[in-house]
């Protein structure tokens, strides 16, 4: 309760009214006291000085015989003057001794000798000085007065008690009472009309402030003055507003980081310092194939790669590499806020199997190609020297024979040289497929009538089976028909003399199928997956022995993905082979039913 603001306003106002009036009445009191004090010995000096009192007080009359009764009816003369009235102010007259020799009527209370009275018969006897100090702690008011008359000295001594300004001082404090009272009671009332006035602004902003803390921005303060509070809650209600849009902005950018996070190839997993993972998303507990919980530490993934505290202490960041399984993962850890408290590491994990795979796939295509290309031109060139060499002297039957070769390397050469144009062309995107419409049925039977005569040299039976009523299909003609004459001319090279290849096609939904099965050597199950590859054989040496260069196949994947069809190796019981070519009827970027 007291902790409120509105309850220490009241106890302040209160306090400053008690305190202000305490000062004032004790100020008032101290006020009239002294000035009683300063009024009777004014009053005793102004009746005093009067010189015909002097003259009847110290004159003797012829016969006179009780001086004390002559002084006391000249002073009586005078006690209007004097203010006594033998009740609060007394008159005495002492003789030199002491002795008092006139008092008030029917006082029988023995004087009491002040200050000033003993003064007066000491030192004011022989010097003729008033025993006149002042005193604001005493409870009485005195003056001795001492006079000579004749040859007797007397002492004129007037005692007040006070009583008269003690009755005014009880009155003013009585007074002071009632109106301390009164200010209390208006103080409080006005205290907590202005508390009210003050503390309420307060309350309202205190309030908004809270509604804030719970992210409520709807609520808008009202200003209901145009003082220092009014200015405060228009204030606030700014900074709310700006508050409510600068939130909103950190939530929007938070969103799309953590959306960011959550769909990147890229794996992040952020550490406190002390090395608790603080964040991670799916991609890294995918790329190190584990599960990263709040209870998994930075050593237990990144430890054998760098130390941590080598890490917080990097300049900028450092880079590492680890192998998780068959995958190679590229790391590059950096510090964030550092020298903060809420500072840690960033790790970010990057997959670099493919790059190696390819790295690896353009190291062995260089060597590939230098080996293809080195063969002919060794040949050509030994052929060459030996024709040169023995000009005149080989016979021409020799001499044409070498020719010969020189001449099949050189096709050989031109061979490999136009296959590797065509798959630079297709990585380039610059040889653009020219479509058409054409009947597939004709295609395929065009594709049987050029390779029978081929077939039959190698004593091979050829069975074309196909459907009837195949559809025309849109496509580059040239293309296809080069890819269709590569699967069965493979089939007829790799199938010993006198086997079986079938070639079968039909329709299946929106596509058109052609089947090229033969029972010929076929392809071991380990060679499968890169039997697509550019230089890749299964059998080097008897490849090149048939002419081939290891990249009939790879320009025909190039052709039919191209072409969004699918080209395949099925899988049958017994040997050889069997290649599957899968096309759209409508031909690429047609979206239709598979």
């Amino acid at each position: 309760m007291l902790r409120s603001l509105h309850t220490k306003l009241v106890m302040i106002m209160v306090l400053l009214i008690l305190s202000l009036m305490l000062v004032v009445g004790a100020f008032l009191i101290n006020s009239v006291t002294a000035f009683y004090l300063e009024d009777f010995y004014s009053q005793m000096s102004d009746v005093f000085k009067d010189p015909l009192l002097w003259h009847d007080l110290e004159t003797q009359t012829e016969g006179e015989e009780n001086d004390a009764g002559q002084l006391e009816q000249v002073l009586r003369s005078c006690a209007g003057e004097l203010g006594v009235d033998d009740r609060n102010r007394k008159l005495y007259i002492l003789d030199e001794n002491g002795e008092v020799l006139v008092s008030p009527d029917g006082e029988d209370v023995p004087l009491e000798y002040t200050e000033n009275l003993t003064f007066a018969l000491t030192t004011g006897m022989e010097t003729g000085e008033t025993g006149d100090e002042s005193n604001l702690a005493l409870d009485y008011m005195d003056v001795a007065i001492p006079i000579h008359r004749g040859d007797n000295g007397y002492v004129i001594y007037i005692l007040d008690n006070k009583a008269t300004a003690d009755n005014l001082t009880n009155q003013m404090f009585i007074l002071i009472v009632e109106a301390l009272v009164f200010g209390l009671v208006i103080s409080i009332l006005l205290s907590f009309l202005l508390s009210k006035t003050m503390v309420t602004p307060i309350q309202r902003l205190t309030e908004g402030a809270m509604r804030l803390a719970e992210r409520d921005f709807s609520h808008k303060i009202e200003v209901l003055s145009q003082d220092e509070i009014g200015v405060l809650t228009d204030t606030f209600n700014d900074m709310a507003g700006q508050l409510q849009d600068t939130l909103g902005q950190v939530e929007s950018e938070r969103n799309k980081l953590d959306t960011l996070f959550l769909h990147m190839n890229d794996g992040v997993v952020a550490f406190s310092r002390d090395g608790a993972v603080i964040h991670s998303n799916p991609a890294a507990a995918q790329m190190l194939l584990r599960r990263i919980g709040a209870e998994t530490t930075y050593s237990q993934l990144f430890g054998e790669v760098a130390d941590l505290d080598k890490v917080l202490a990097a300049p900028d960041h450092l880079e590492g590499e680890m192998k998780v399984r068959d995958s190679f993962l590229q790391l590059l850890l950096a510090p964030f806020d550092r020298g903060q408290l809420n500072g840690g590491v960033l790790v970010v994990i990057h997959d670099v199997t493919q790059q190696r795979k390819n790295e690896e796939m353009r190291r062995e295509f260089v060597a590939n190609v230098s080996h293809e290309l080195r063969t002919p031109l060794t040949n050509i060139h030994s052929y060459a020297e030996t024709l040169t060499e023995n000009a005149g002297d080989i016979p021409p039957e020799m001499e044409k024979k070498f020719l010969g070769v020189i001449l099949n390397e050189s096709e050989r050469m031109t061979h490999i040289v136009q296959d590797l144009l065509t798959l630079s062309r297709f990585d380039s995107n610059r040889d653009e497929l020219k479509l058409s419409c054409f009947s597939f049925g004709n295609a395929v039977q065009d594709l049987y009538n050029a390779v029978y005569m081929e077939a039959q040299r190698h004593s091979h039976t050829l069975v074309l089976d196909m459907e009837p009523g195949l559809p025309d299909i849109v496509a580059d003609r040239e293309r296809i028909i080069q890819v269709m004459m590569n699967i069965v001319s493979n089939s007829i090279k790799y199938t010993p003399d006198g086997g079986h290849i079938t070639i079968a096609a039909g329709r299946r939904g929106d596509r058109v199928w052609l089947v090229v099965d033969d029972d010929g050597i076929g392809i071991p199950q380990e060679d499968r997956p890169r039997i697509f590859e550019r230089f890749y054989r299964v059998d080097k040496a008897r490849s090149r022995q048939s002419g081939g260069t290891g990249l009939g196949l790879s320009i025909a994947k190039e052709i039919v993905d191209r072409h969004q069809g699918k080209l395949s190796l099925l899988n049958k019981e017994g040997p050889g082979l069997a290649v599957k070519l899968e096309l759209k009827i409508e031909g690429p970027n047609h979206e239709g039913k598979s």
